[in-house]
């Protein structure tokens, strides 16, 4: 891997680690702290993850205009500064208003990142993607390790760590990014993409993709939040629930070899894509039936050999699809899924639980994966089309 790229993992991996102190315990907070409902705090995890949407798109289109140095560098400085805000006043509702920023700031960063993975490392195709994957679950897994043992003596210090390791992933921006010249100078734009392939099929094909991915996040993100909540009135402590996390993201980084091997049999990023969902729908029948942390750990086990598969290929198959000077929108456009599906899943679940109980949820959750694996089967036909009609011609 080039040098650039190892910059890229470095920093993702200090982002999601000071990121990682907060989120899986956001829920909590608002619920046990704050003394908020799980449909309030559902609301909240949505403003913040509405935020992120438009940070993603924003952030992806400033991507392809001025480049990952300076986009990267204003996400960071917009959320560095919420950080510091949340850090002294987090009590209701300050701490909605500073969260919501968090994820504006957070949300122009990640697009960057990804495409500028892409840019450096054209040759590498899926492994600069899975590269940036791994680097977020090696956060996740110290972070969430962390956060648990620092929340179980005082949130005060979640904060403060969080904000501090912002600030060194603003340093290693400021120094390491600068040189990483991801301008392409040859913008297309959506109606100069009709021309190379009519009907914008290459966008309609993202676009339907992307519907499955945001089916398979709504699901995940119960993970974080409903799910999150039930683990205590299971009488799990925090220190074993963020043990989960730290299960997830350490076994997502040794489990390389693995997956390796196991992507090796499917023929294509479908049908890897397919099969991680089937994963998930197991993971949370698993996770429907659990009764003890034990249980709870093969859930998370499950889950996490599913999304190995499902997160690494959609940024893939983007900046597969994505024309010249378009990557940074083609990413905006993935990240803003996967943080719609943050902001649709709490929310969804948060009513869910509180109306019908937490095993409807299971079972919507199961339905909506069988729709994930239908959309991610036809999302590809049309541009097979437009491929077949232009062969013919």
């Amino acid at each position: 891997m080039p040098r650039t790229l190892w910059l890229l993992i470095i920093g993702m991996a200090v982002n999601v680690t000071g990121s990682s102190f907060l989120w899986p315990l956001n829920t909590i907070y608002i619920h046990e702290h704050l003394g908020k409902s799980l449909s309030v705090a559902g609301l909240v995890l949505m403003l913040n993850a509405a935020a992120s949407v438009v940070g993603n798109l924003f952030g992806g289109s400033l991507f392809d205009k001025i480049g990952g140095y300076r986009s990267i560098l204003l996400g960071i400085g917009i959320t560095v500064m919420a950080l510091l805000g949340l850090t002294f006043w987090h009590g209701w509702p300050a701490y909605v208003v500073f969260l919501t920023f968090v994820g504006f700031g957070s949300g122009i960063v990640f697009p960057s990142m990804f495409a500028m993975a892409g840019s450096v490392w054209k040759e590498g195709g899926r492994k600069a993607f899975n590269a940036i994957y791994v680097a977020q679950n090696a956060g996740v897994a110290i972070g969430a390790a962390l956060g648990g043992l620092v929340a179980s003596y005082s949130f005060q210090l979640i904060f403060l760590a969080n904000t501090l390791m912002y600030i060194v992933f603003l340093l290693i921006a400021v120094f390491g990014y600068k040189g990483i010249n991801t301008i392409s100078g040859q913008q297309t734009s959506i109606l100069q993409e009709n021309r190379v392939v009519k009907n914008h099929t290459k966008l309609y094909a993202l676009l339907i993709l992307c519907v499955g991915y945001l089916l398979c996040w709504v699901g995940y993100v119960q993970w974080q939040s409903t799910i999150a909540a039930y683990t205590q009135e299971m009488n799990i402590s925090l220190k074993q629930y963020s043990l989960l996390w730290s299960i997830n993201g350490a076994l997502i980084v040794l489990g390389q070899p693995f997956i390796s091997g196991l992507v090796k049999w499917f023929k294509t990023l479908k049908s890897q894509m397919i099969a991680g969902m089937v994963i998930f729908i197991g993971s949370f029948a698993a996770a429907a039936s659990a009764e003890q942390f034990s249980a709870f750990i093969v859930a998370m086990v499950i889950l996490t050999i599913g999304e190995m598969l499902i997160w690494p290929a959609v940024p893939t198959i983007a900046n597969q699809l994505a024309p010249k000077g378009r990557e940074g929108f083609y990413q905006g456009i993935v990240n803003s899924t996967a943080t719609g599906g943050r902001m649709i899943g709490p929310l969804l679940g948060g009513i869910l639980v509180d109306l019908y109980g937490i095993s409807i949820l299971f079972a919507v959750l199961m339905v909506l994966y069988v729709f994930a694996i239908m959309t991610t089967l036809v999302y590809d036909r049309k541009l097979k089309e437009s491929k077949e009609l232009a062969h013919a011609s």
